[in-house]
């Protein structure tokens, strides 16, 4: 493999990591902060319960995702310089944000929130708890603003061959940010709901005498209909991320359906037979719906919507057919230029997407309906399908954002069709002109970490997962009263 193939796999690699404690964080600081509040406004041990045993798992999971984040920052430099240089002028406003705003309030007020259970008065504390999860919301935006320049380069020009910003409201005003942000965080709160749903109901199958069913009854409630509210709000943003796609990266929109020749009105693939790389399509049976695709993409069921074929044309007239000749280019320089994004890669990872989000929020539906009017169900297999619904969110989080960032190829900043000309980069252009031995070292010792680091995060949650409230709840003291414990606890 090339610097160029490396430098991707070991980006890949460690963003869909990372990708992985982002969403549970977001949607966890979020439910626990509700949790709290409902604790100080009825008095109800339970919720106080619930705010203990889930805010333990959100701890556990945040100090992960803070040490895999980290490295992200590092890769830019490490493996992108060429990247890094193009976009610098740009994302240094909202990654500055980011790091500055919102990371130093969310540590702050975490700390507040961690060691003030008994030091801040109630509804300070609680505020606390609001100012952290709301913090982790506005990280993800300018994260979010940030990638979408890259999908949609606008609020610049270009200067000696470089974007320059001119307006950082453009950027964070960006209709691509717009969409992606709150389709980002109803994926969050999918995959904290999916944990809340699965730990809840596996406890309330164990029948465990300890006095703590009302806690795993009202968290897999609460998580069941976040699950439902979650996917809704993810099928109406997901629309509407559909329709900016097709105005403005109309490659991503057929790669995802491996729509190879250019239709009106244009239908939907459900399920593909054959194989789906060929250009030509010649060997693939689609199950399709008609006229479904021009809907998505338009609003209408006649609009055109073109084809892979049509496009590359259309591409090779506008940025070339190959690229420059260039020794930073290695074996690429002066070679053909592939439009085509990997086919069955984001064909099927736009289905896996759809997909395990629809089991995820199936699985909500089938938790409440089988927990309803106080039942616990008696079958074996339903704690064990309850704990592995808790995958389908997060398979269908990082099928999504593979898509996404496939779907851009062979860019790595994507041009925009109606915006300043000559804004976009090659991939390959963006990479360090570092050897493939180098790229590869690194590649593997930070897939080895991680790995090291998968084991240490699934034993803590799996540990405090199993323990239950009980776990995570202080030793009671028998020297106080009653009401004294409650204040201990609190």
């Amino acid at each position: 493999m090339d610097v160029l193939d490396l430098a991707r796999w070991q980006f890949g690699i460690t963003t869909v990591y990372h990708f992985l404690m982002v969403p549970l964080t977001i949607g966890l600081a979020v439910l626990v902060a509700g949790m709290q509040t409902a604790w100080v406004r009825t008095g109800d041990v339970k919720y106080l319960r619930m705010t203990k045993f889930w805010g333990k798992l959100m701890l556990v999971n945040f100090a992960m995702g803070v040490v895999t984040g980290i490295v992200q920052e590092f890769q830019f430099g490490m493996s992108w310089s060429a990247y890094s240089r193009f976009v610098g002028d740009v994302f240094g406003a909202p990654l500055a944000m980011e790091g500055l705003v919102a990371f130093f309030v969310e540590s702050t007020f975490l700390g507040l929130w961690i060691f003030g259970w008994d030091r801040l008065p109630k509804r300070v504390h609680l505020a606390c708890a609001w100012a952290f999860s709301l913090a982790t919301i506005a990280s993800a935006y300018f994260i979010l603003a940030a990638n979408s320049w890259m999908q949609h380069p606008v609020g610049v020009e270009l200067v000696d061959g470089r974007p320059r910003l001119t307006s950082i409201w453009a950027v964070l005003g960006n209709n691509t940010a717009l969409a992606a942000v709150p389709h980002t965080v109803a994926g969050c709160f999918a995959v904290a709901a999916a944990v809340l749903v699965g730990i809840g109901a596996w406890h309330l199958a164990k029948r465990r005498a300890d006095g703590d069913e009302p806690v795993w009854r009202a968290s897999v409630k609460l998580g069941g209909w976040v699950g439902v509210v979650a996917f809704s709000a993810l099928a109406i943003t997901g629309d509407v991320q559909g329709k900016l796609m097709f105005e403005q990266q109309p490659m991503k929109m057929a790669a995802a359906e491996a729509l190879c020749h250019t239709e009106a009105p244009a239908s939907f693939s459900v399920f593909a037979i054959g194989d789906v790389s060929r250009q030509d399509c010649e060997s693939v049976k689609s199950i399709t719906v008609p006229a479904l695709l021009s809907f998505l993409a338009h609003s209408d069921f006649s609009t055109e919507v073109r084809g892979v074929e049509q496009l590359v044309q259309e591409y090779q007239a506008k940025y070339g057919a190959n690229y420059p000749v260039d020794p930073a280019l290695g074996e690429l320089s002066g070679q053909p230029i592939d439009y085509v994004p990997n086919l069955p890669v984001t064909y099927w990872g736009f289905r896996f997407m759809i997909g395990f989000g629809a089991l995820s929020a199936l699985a909500s539906v089938a938790v409440l309906w089988f927990t309803r009017k106080g039942r616990l169900p008696s079958t074996k297999w339903f704690p064990r399908l309850a704990l592995a619904g808790i995958a389908t969110p997060f398979l269908a989080n990082t099928a999504g954002w593979v898509f996404t960032e496939m779907g851009r190829q062979p860019f790595v900043v994507a041009p925009n069709p109606t915006g300043v000309d000559g804004v976009w980069l090659f991939t390959a252009r963006g990479v360090s002109g570092l050897t493939a031995g180098e790229v590869l070292t690194s590649l593997i010792a930070l897939t080895t970490v991680y790995a090291v680091l998968a084991v240490v995060e699934f034993s803590l949650l799996r540990r405090y997962a199993r323990a239950g409230v009980a776990g995570v709840m202080p030793p009671d003291r028998p020297d106080k009263s009653d009401d004294d414990k409650l204040a201990f606890a609190y």
